[in-house]
């Protein structure tokens, strides 16, 4: 079978793929905005004096991560409309990549929370620091300096799983390619461009959130 490739479909389509590309960081940025209050929160009740508080949370945790995202996305967008909470696709994906994230979240800032020695937080209270200071110079830059990479990289995924999203149409790369895709029949070459995006996107996020680490938890040189 011969197979003649033609990439001005692509050239014609680069401001639409263009757009689904930003469509993908919108909904990664405020999936991952979700999901990081998610985490803080969870942390709080991870540790509640109330047992039921902590195995509910647990709960949460346990069950979003091991059940799949497609899953997750296909219950609140199909099975909530069913007892009355309809929501469109865009918020749809935002709320289940954030609930998604926010379980993974709540592991990796309770981790590095904990990372903190005890004997640290003591002497800054000795040496007569208040507990807001203790909290912002002793336990939340070094956390944060810990679970930094951790946090990137759970976003990258973040970024990459918005494809799935695609499923309820939400407006994203992968959408915007299988519209493409369904109106020209080049499907090699509008997915290899579409791969080629991802990993620039990737690429790019990575760069930058490397760039504002050492930017923002960089030791001091005197």
């Amino acid at each position: 079978m011969n197979y003649t490739m033609d990439f001005s479909v692509i050239a014609d389509s680069m401001p639409q793929l263009l757009a689904g590309c930003a469509g993908t960081i919108g909904l990664a940025l405020a999936g991952m905005v979700l999901a990081i209050a998610i985490g803080i929160g969870g942390v709080v009740l991870r540790d509640s004096p109330f047992a039921v508080v902590r195995w509910l949370v647990i709960a949460f945790v346990e069950a979003i991560r091991n059940t799949p995202f497609l899953v997750q996305i296909y219950f609140i967008f199909f099975a909530l409309p069913l007892i009355g909470l309809k929501i469109s696709p865009t918020p749809t994906a935002i709320i289940a990549l954030g609930i998604n994230g926010g379980a993974y979240a709540i592991e990796i800032i309770r981790g590095g929370v904990q990372s903190i020695p005890k004997g640290q937080v003591e002497a800054g209270l000795a040496l007569g620091l208040h507990r807001g200071e203790v909290f912002r110079f002793i336990v939340l830059r070094p956390a944060l300096r810990a679970i930094f990479p951790s946090l990137v990289s759970q976003f990258v995924l973040l970024t990459l799983t918005t494809s799935v999203a695609s499923a309820v149409s939400a407006y994203e790369l992968t959408s915007v390619a299988q519209r493409i895709e369904s109106d020209t029949f080049r499907s090699f070459e509008v997915y290899g461009s579409v791969t080629v995006l991802y990993l620039a996107m990737s690429w790019l996020l990575m760069r930058g959130f490397a760039a504002l680490s050492a930017r923002a938890f960089a030791y001091p040189t005197k």
